[in-house]
């Protein structure tokens, strides 16, 4: 994240006349390609830059409800299967989600 905050610093910089250096020197000082700057300083013109991830703070769109959680779990101590049929059962699930549920709840 640093590199970007750089990158846009310098842009500002090379804007408000302060630097000499080129956009290509700027790429290069900073590890992106020069097209990504000159992307950048279009943002920094328009005012649309954003130094953080949009998605930061948000919750992923495929997290297990709580409801879902204890469903699993207590089919789960239902159940006398291994964890690999108990998977092919329930089958809305990947194995390794469900698997480090049950190991998280200690019954593995």
């Amino acid at each position: 994240m640093s590199k970007k905050r750089d990158a846009v610093k310098l842009i500002l910089d090379k804007l408000n006349k302060k630097t000499f250096l080129t956009y290509k020197e700027i790429a290069e000082l900073t590890g992106y390609h020069p097209k990504y700057i000159l992307k950048l300083k279009k943002e920094v013109l328009e005012g649309t830059i954003r130094l953080e991830h949009g998605n930061k703070n948000r919750t992923p769109s495929n997290v297990m409800s709580d409801e879902e959680k204890e469903k699993i779990i207590s089919l789960y101590k239902k159940s006398n299967v291994s964890i690999r049929k108990f998977c092919k059962f329930y089958n809305k699930r990947s194995y390794s989600c469900i698997y480090n549920l049950l190991k998280e709840n200690n019954l593995l």
